[in-house]
C-alpha cells in the first residue's frame, strides 16, 4: 500500500485491512507520520508528537493483528488527544504560557480507554488558550488552519483535531465540547462531530471552570466511526461523578434504522440568531433531505431567548475563577481576548452565578418539554462559515454571542446528545453544518439520524477542495 491509499480510509476501513494481513499499523503510521510532518508547517495543529512511542504501541499491535488477538476493532488506529487533556508522562499546556512542562501523572479516562483499544496515540493536538473559543489560536502554539483554506480557521476549540482528520493524517481525533468545541470545528472542515450527552464519555479532572457542560468526543469522517468510537469510550469512571451509569448499548447496532416516521423541528433562528443567508440556505436545503428519508420536518421559528444576559455570568465567571490561579506576572503572556473576558468575569456575584443556573434549569426543562412534541432538533451549527485566521473572537466584528457559538452553547447547558454533519459548501468553497439535537440521553437516535442523513447527502471523502488546497503544498 502507499501512501495516498490509507489517507482517506477510515478507522473501520483500516481495521478490515489489519485482518485481512493487507497492511500493518507499523506502515499505517509511518504513513501518517510522514503526512504529519509535510502538512504541519502549514496547518500547525499539533502541539507534540512522540514517535517512538507511537511506534512502539504500532509494532504491539502488529503483533497482536498478527497472532488474531487485537485488543478491539480500532487495535492500530493512529489518533491524537487535544491539549487540554492529561495524557500521562506529557505535558497539558493549553495553549499557555501559564502552563508549564511538567508531565500529566495520570491519563484522563478517555486516553487510557483509547490506549486500552490498542490504538496508537500520536501526539497532542491544538487548542485555543484554556479552549476559550471557537477558533484555535494561542500564544503559546500560534495558529491553526484549515486544510479546506489556509487564511481560514479550522474552528474551535478542538481546532487541531478538526484539521488533522479533515486533512487525512489519521481518521478520527478526540476533542471535547464545552460550548460547541467538536460541533463547530466539525462543520468548518466538513466533519462528522458527535458531542454526545454530558457524562457519557467521563472526564478527569472533573472540578475544572466549565467540567459541568464538557463533553468529550472524536472528530470523524464517518459515522460509523463516531458510532464505534463512542462504543469504546463511553461507561463511568469513579474520578467524575458526574457521569453516566454503564450502559451495554452497542451504539452501531440500529444505525440503518433510517429516520421514517420521526417529528423534526427545524429552527434557523434557534435563539433569535442571524445567520448569514448562504448558511440558512444550505442548512435548510440540507433539513430537507430527511423529508426524502421519510421523516416529518416542521420549521419551529426561535425555541430560546438570547444567550447573553442569561448565561454570560457563567462563561466570563469561569474564566475569571481559572485568572485567579494564573499568577499576575503572567497576564501579559495571556491571550488578551481571554484576558479581558476573564477580567470582566471577576466582578459577577454569586447572586449573577446563581441567576445563570436557574436560566439553564429552565432552558434544560423547556427543551425537554418540547422534545415531547417532536424527535429531534435541527438548526444550523454556526452563523457564518469559517472565519478568516485573523478574526478577533469576542470583538465587535465576532461577538461570541452571535456569531461565536449561539447554535451550539445551549445543549452544552442542557446536557442533551448533538451532532455537525456536512451540510454543503458555500460558494467560497467554505464547509458549512447543520446540526441534529437529540432528547436527553438520547445519543442512539442521533447518530442513527445522522447515518440516514449520511448515506442520503452524498458527502464523501475525500472532497476536491481538499485535496486541491493540500496538493498545492506538494502532499501526496
Amino acid at each position: 500500500m502507499t501512501q495516498r491509499d490509507f489517507t482517506w480510509l477510515s478507522a473501520v476501513e483500516l481495521q478490515i485491512l489489519y485482518a485481512r494481513g493487507e497492511a500493518s499499523p507499523v506502515e499505517v503510521l509511518e504513513t501518517f507520520l510522514a503526512r504529519a510532518r509535510a502538512l504541519q508547517p502549514h496547518l500547525n495543529a499539533l502541539v507534540l508528537v512522540d514517535e517512538a512511542a507511537a511506534r512502539a504501541a504500532a509494532r504491539a499491535s502488529e503483533a497482536r493483528w498478527r497472532s488474531g488477538t487485537p485488543l478491539s476493532i480500532f487495535d492500530g488506529v493512529p489518533t491524537t488527544i487535544k491539549d487540554t487533556t492529561p495524557v500521562k508522562g506529557w505535558p497539558t499546556r493549553n495553549g499557555s504560557h501559564a502552563t508549564d512542562e511538567t508531565p500529566a501523572a495520570e491519563s484522563a479516562p478517555v486516553v487510557d480507554r483509547l490506549q486500552r483499544a490498542g490504538m496508537v496515540v500520536l501526539g497532542k493536538s491544538t487548542t485555543p488558550e484554556f479552549g476559550w473559543k471557537a477558533l484555535t489560536d494561542s500564544p503559546l502554539q500560534g495558529t491553526t488552519r484549515s486544510p479546506w483554506n489556509l487564511k481560514h480557521t479550522p474552528g474551535g476549540s478542538s481546532g487541531g483535531a478538526s484539521a488533522l482528520t479533515a486533512a487525512g493524517i489519521n481518521p478520527f481525533n478526540h476533542g471535547n465540547d464545552g460550548g460547541g468545541s467538536i460541533r463547530i470545528p466539525a462543520a468548518h472542515t466538513g466533519l462528522v462531530g458527535l458531542k454526545p450527552s454530558f457524562g457519557r464519555i467521563p472526564q478527569h479532572p472533573a472540578d475544572a471552570p466549565f467540567a459541568d457542560v464538557v463533553s468529550q468526543g472524536v472528530l470523524a469522517r464517518s459515522v460509523l466511526d463516531s458510532a464505534l468510537a463512542l462504543n469504546l469510550l463511553a461507561g463511568p469512571d469513579p474520578r467524575d461523578w458526574r457521569s453516566l451509569p454503564a450502559d451495554p448499548r452497542d451504539y452501531s447496532i440500529g444505525l440503518e434504522d433510517g429516520v421514517r416516521g420521526l417529528k423534526l423541528g427545524l429552527s434557523l433562528d434557534l435563539g433569535q440568531v442571524e445567520a448569514d443567508p448562504e448558511v440558512r440556505a444550505l442548512a435548510a436545503a440540507a433539513a430537507r433531505r430527511f423529508e426524502q428519508l421519510g421523516a416529518v420536518v416542521e420549521d419551529v421559528g426561535p425555541l430560546i431567548d438570547p444567550l447573553r444576559q442569561s448565561f454570560e455570568p457563567l462563561w466570563i465567571g469561569s474564566f475569571a475563577t481559572r485568572l485567579r490561579l494564573i499568577p499576575t506576572q503572567l497576564h501579559d503572556k495571556l491571550d488578551p481576548g481571554f484576558r479581558a473576558a476573564a477580567e470582566k468575569g471577576l466582578a459577577i456575584t454569586l447572586a449573577d452565578y446563581a441567576r445563570a443556573y436557574e436560566a439553564r434549569s429552565k432552558l434544560a426543562r423547556d427543551m425537554a418539554l418540547w422534545h415531547q412534541k417532536y424527535d429531534l432538533l435541527l438548526a444550523p451549527v454556526t452563523p457564518t462559515a469559517a472565519p478568516q485566521v485573523d478574526t478577533l473572537y469576542n470583538s465587535e466584528a465576532f461577538p461570541r454571542w452571535t456569531k461565536g457559538a449561539p447554535y451550539t452553547l445551549p445543549f452544552n447547558l442542557t446536557g442533551q446528545p448533538a451532532a455537525s454533519m456536512p451540510a454543503g459548501l458555500t460558494a467560497a468553497g467554505l464547509p458549512v453544518g447543520l446540526q441534529i439535537v437529540g432528547p436527553a440521553r438520547a445519543d442512539a437516535l442521533v447518530l442513527r439520524a445522522m447515518r440516514a442523513y449520511e448515506s442520503a447527502s452524498g458527502w464523501t471523502w475525500p472532497q476536491a477542495k481538499v485535496v486541491e488546497t493540500l496538493g498545492r503544498l506538494s502532499v501526496t
